[in-house]
């Protein structure tokens, strides 16, 4: 999809724990930082719809696994109409998940216990530049 990236990371096994690589400034897709927070999202539970006008979104699922849908309703755009969705843990498709501004995105926990992802965002938090839609309202599909 424009405006999406997947990059696989790279983990380095250690004898005491392993070293997971999430995002360096010599990275093509980084653009800059604004700040780094986690979200957990529960088994079965969906978050969303959220659609960024200024922040570059950099995921990463630390713990767990989850399910990202994307999808574009941009004007225009070579992809618009179209829905991306990709599965992501750190045992079995351990990648940064890049997601340019413009874009609706939702997320569900499909692992066991804790589902945890990393944004290292291009922005610190700004209410006013993000919309929000519900799951439950309709305005989006969900797609199955």
């Amino acid at each position: 999809m424009k405006g999406v990236v997947v990059t696989l990371l790279k983990k380095i096994p250690g004898e005491l724990g392993d070293v997971r690589h999430g995002l360096k400034q010599s990275d093509s897709d980084f653009q800059s930082f604004g700040e780094a927070y986690f979200s957990t999202v529960k088994k079965g539970y969906v978050k969303g719809w959220k659609k960024h006008q200024r922040m570059v979104l950099n995921l990463i699922v630390a713990e767990g696994k989850i399910r990202f849908i994307i999808y574009d309703d941009r004007q225009g755009s070579e992809t618009q109409g179209q829905y991306f969705q990709i599965t992501l843990s750190p045992a079995e498709n351990y990648s940064r998940l890049t997601i340019q501004p413009g874009l609706w995105l939702a997320f569900e926990g499909v692992g066991d216990g804790n589902n945890l992802l990393l944004n290292i965002a291009s922005i610190e938090h700004d209410p006013t530049e993000a919309e929000s839609s519900s799951v439950t309202d309709g305005k989006i599909k969900l797609p199955i």
